[in-house]
């Protein structure tokens, strides 16, 4: 029961991202009607569409004319992630999770003493080659990001075979195994930053209740964007905002204390500006 309690929300991310893969390998090889394609673009029982929307605005810049259904799926998984889950694809979905999970607990193992190394990069460079990736799609005439994305690579690779796709792979893990601890999510993926851009009105947020809080640090130990849970940590009794917060739930697992639990979105702070607007 420990191991549960303590690690409920890692489980349930590794049996839906296991789940998702099974399904799209079924769909593709033995012909099974669940989930067909792949995270670009795929088909739930030959019926209902689900595009990548990042996908889809790098097509838009390279000059490309979508059909109906790719704008259709687009649209859905848009209003499924900014209304619903937020940044949910990077820890529930996302394959690349599983890597860069691993290349924190084998850092951790290790006890890596690079975690003190001062490596000259933000967090904002994400977004930049987030932009970076729409120009090129724009002067080149193709999804640029979508050629070199090892998330597209690795997802691939395991449906249709890895090939060279190890090589891409194993440079994600060794750069957050040496480098820098989630150094791909954290400082690089520009789909990971796209869905922060559409996180902040989505309904589902972890509560923090800075009462039953000790500041034992469990969760900024755990936390692969822990600036978001500074500001509120032992300080603060209410939900935490950062639209960098991918509903892992792995804060809420190692907390001992219970002070950390899924809400839905509360608005408060919205209201407080309203307010503000009305007098």
């Amino acid at each position: 029961m420990a191991i549960w309690k303590n690690n409920k929300y890692l489980i349930l991310r590794r049996i839906v991202q296991l789940t998702i893969l099974l399904l799209f390998v079924g769909g593709n090889y033995w012909g099974w009607t669940v989930l067909k394609g792949d995270l670009s673009s795929a088909k739930v029982l030959n019926t209902i569409h689900f595009s990548d929307p990042f996908m889809v605005l790098q097509t838009l810049t390279s000059g490309y004319i979508l059909t109906l259904d790719i704008w259709i799926g687009a649209i859905t998984v848009f209003v499924l992630y900014s209304v619903f889950f937020g940044r949910a694809f990077c820890s529930w979905v996302c394959p690349m999770n599983i890597i860069t999970d691993l290349a924190a607990r084998t850092r951790k193992m290790l006890r890596l003493f690079l975690e003190k190394v001062n490596v000259p990069i933000t967090r904002n460079l994400r977004y930049w080659i987030l932009l970076l990736s729409l120009i090129m799609s724009f002067l080149s005439g193709v999804a640029a990001f979508e050629l070199v994305s090892p998330i597209s690579i690795l997802h691939r690779g395991i449906i249709f075979g890895m090939g060279m796709g190890w090589a891409a792979i194993t440079l994600v893990f060794l750069f957050d195994l040496f480098v820098i601890q989630r150094g791909w999510c954290g400082y690089l993926c520009p789909l990971g930053a796209f869905y922060t851009g559409i996180n902040r009105i989505s309904l589902l947020k972890v509560q923090h209740d800075h009462i039953k809080c000790t500041a034992c640090n469990k969760c900024l130990l755990v936390c692969p964007e822990k600036q978001i849970l500074l500001p509120y940590i032992n300080k603060e009794t209410t939900q935490i905002y950062g639209s960098e917060c991918t509903n892992c739930g792995r804060c809420i697992d190692v907390c001992d204390d219970n002070a950390l639990w899924f809400s839905l979105n509360k608005f408060e702070k919205l209201s407080v500006i309203e307010s503000i607007k009305q007098k």
